[in-house]
């Protein structure tokens, strides 16, 4: 079915793509006939050219051509006809195309996809890819000079054909503009492709270069092609302006530069691979590394977690078994004192009985002496009062003679004269008695003996002066040695704060009595745990011992007598379970670091239980005395004296 292309009065330009829409569903449909032989096809749109039998490839090209042709000879009826036999050749028809028609038409594709096919390498061309349009329309002004369309107009048509240039510049004279542009692609391989394209578009419509030079007589409608030698060593305004924009190379030396820059990009890359895969080696082996130093660390992690966790339920059992020891001691010291309890009970109550049964007894017994007291009672007072006068004279003139002896030691003895005074005092009441009594008896012989006692008296009253003057000196004494020691306890303090920063390697300075050294403990705990963890586990065990010290009920000691004598030492009892619990899980120096602080807190500090600073003699292992610290202490001043005047 052939239809005339001379009457497109039924469709206008806004309405081509609609028909183009229905033209290529009547080719879908088989409304035409395109298929002339297995390799041979026609256009059934262009049924008077003389040319009737394309190749698939020459029917694509011809379509492609016809249809984006900017030419006023082809109709828009035209136009829209060819583009849908482009879009039914590349869509329905290229797949039942035959063996060789498809390898024909794929080696068309092929070749149109790749810029560099059917090129001549060795022909020089303007570079970058430039096009050169002529015989553009011009509109002469009054003045004489040529105005004509902008470039971006037709940039645009070339973009909506599929062309793609840069951009295109219109070539002005003097005489304004000369009907001539020059079309600028991109630099690259498919930059060359669109330059090709737009060239042979062009030579397809007979719109090319050979076209333009052809004399036939009046042209119409644009003719271009692509820049070569000829183009840029001409003298038209045409030369001039691709001679200032481009260069004339061939192909030949765009592919070898490009391939000089493949090489040399290439290289870069391969040494840029090289160093980042040995990079990634290295990363490969240090994550390696660290994997398996984090896999150990895991590992010695889980088993210090399963050995502290075992530890901390040795401890917790050994508590509770503690505990439970102490809780049944107290339930049995309990029991023992209520036994203890009933038993005193049970024997009050027999002494309350016992204590009736002699009550008439003891009233007869005392009524017995009260009678034999009254028929010997002046006899034998006056010869005890007697007795007891001259024991009192002998002691007193006794005690005077150590008073005069033992004056220096007065402030030791000082209750014992004050009981030597009460006694006096007593002798002086029962020598009272004793006088009352012999004169109530008036016997005549006894008047000596009172004279005696009444000189007795009178040294007495004299010996009692002499006592309480002694006692008032004895009382300035003592209120002067507790002045005394106060100020010395005073002096022993400041001197122990100013030695506190002094090291104790030297031969004074301060001890804290009863500290416990936390040495052995974390020494014991280093063969357990690595050295963090073996810090805290014994800073723990230090602290859990530290209240042991400070609790009062917990006294580990025993009394030993001493061989020789009556006197008995307390000493530590190995047999306390704290302390062989402590010697079998921590060892023998643990066990010494808490003894030696437990006997020096019962030695400084028996009823506070809490640590003291003492003032110490490191060199012989004893507590220093006031004179050893103040002239340690001055030798110190002396050494930074000399010292100060030597700078």
């Amino acid at each position: 079915m052939d239809i005339s292309s001379g009457d497109d009065s039924d469709i206008s330009e806004s309405e081509i793509e609609e028909y183009e829409d229905k033209s290529y569903k009547k080719l879908k449909d088989g409304n035409y006939k395109i298929k002339v032989s297995h390799e041979k096809y026609n256009c059934p749109f262009c049924p008077k050219k003389k040319k009737q039998d394309y190749l698939y490839k020459d029917l694509l090209q011809h379509a492609s051509g016809v249809g984006k042709s900017s030419s006023d000879k082809r109709s828009v009826r035209e136009k829209a006809n060819h583009l849908a036999l482009v879009k039914y050749l590349e869509k329905d028809l290229f797949g039942t195309v035959g063996s060789s028609s498809s390898s024909n038409a794929a080696a068309a594709v092929s070749k149109e996809e790749d810029p560099l096919s059917g090129c001549d390498h060795g022909e020089k061309t303007v570079w970058p890819w430039t096009g050169v349009v002529v015989n553009i329309p011009t509109q002469k002004l009054p003045d004489g000079r040529s105005v004509g369309g902008s470039g971006s107009k037709l940039r645009d048509e070339l973009i909506r054909r599929g062309f793609n240039p840069i951009r295109v510049h219109p070539l002005w004279n003097f005489r304004g503009h000369s009907g001539t542009a020059l079309v600028e692609f991109r630099k690259d391989w498919p930059g060359l492709h669109n330059a090709l394209s737009f060239e042979k578009a062009y030579e397809a419509d007979h719109h090319g270069k050979k076209d333009w030079f052809v004399n036939n007589g009046v042209k119409e409608g644009l003719y271009a092609w692509v820049a070569r030698a000829d183009d840029y060593k001409s003298s038209t305004i045409i030369g001039e302006h691709l001679r200032k924009i481009g260069d004339l190379k061939t192909i030949s030396e765009l592919m070898e530069e490009e391939a000089r820059k493949q090489d040399r990009l290439v290289t870069n890359l391969n040494n840029i691979i090289e160093t980042k895969n040995k990079h990634i080696q290295e990363m490969e082996q240090r994550c390696s590394e660290t994997s398996k130093s984090l896999e150990a660390l895991m590992e010695e992690k889980d088993n210090l977690s399963l050995a502290y966790n075992e530890e901390i339920k040795k401890i917790q059992v050994s508590a509770r078994d503690h505990f439970q020891r102490i809780f049944s001691d107290h339930e049995k010291l309990k029991s023992q004192l209520e036994s203890h309890k009933n038993d005193l009970e049970l024997r009050g109550v027999e002494l309350e009985k016992r204590e009736a049964l002699n009550e008439s007894e003891r009233k007869k017994l005392a009524e017995e002496l009260e009678e034999n007291a009254v028929q010997n009672s002046a006899l034998q007072l006056a010869a005890l009062e007697q007795e007891k006068a001259d024991e009192k004279v002998m002691k007193l003139a006794e005690d005077q003679k150590r008073q005069k002896e033992e004056l220096h030691n007065r402030i030791i003895q000082l209750e014992k004269q004050l009981d030597q005074k009460q006694a006096l005092e007593l002798e002086i009441e029962q020598l009272r008695g004793s006088l009352n009594v012999i004169k109530h008896m008036g016997d005549e012989d006894d008047i000596e003996v009172l004279k005696k006692v009444e000189a007795s008296l009178k040294e007495l009253r004299e010996k009692e002066g002499e006592l309480e003057d002694l006692e008032a000196l004895n009382q300035t004494l003592i209120v002067r040695e507790r002045k005394s020691n106060d100020e010395l306890q005073d002096a022993r303090k400041e001197l122990i704060n100013g030695l506190k920063e002094i090291s104790s390697r030297s031969q004074i300075g301060v001890k804290r009595m009863g500290e416990l050294d936390s040495k052995p403990f974390l020494e014991a705990m280093k063969q357990r745990y690595n050295e963090e963890l073996a810090e805290e586990r014994a800073s723990e065990i230090c602290s859990l011992w530290e209240e042991y010290l400070k609790d009062p009920d917990w006294h580990p000691f025993k009394r030993i007598k001493l061989e020789g004598g009556e006197e008995y030492q307390e000493v530590i009892d190995d047999e306390d379970e704290k302390l062989r619990d402590l010697k079998d899980q921590m060892g023998n120096e643990a066990y010494k670091s808490v003894t030696s602080a437990i006997k020096e807190i019962n030695e400084y500090n028996p009823s506070g239980r809490y640590i003291i600073s003492e003032l110490w003699n490191y060199g012989e292992g004893r507590k220093a005395t006031l004179k050893e610290g103040v002239v340690f202490l001055l030798k110190l001043w002396e050494n930074a004296k000399r010292k100060r005047g030597m700078t």
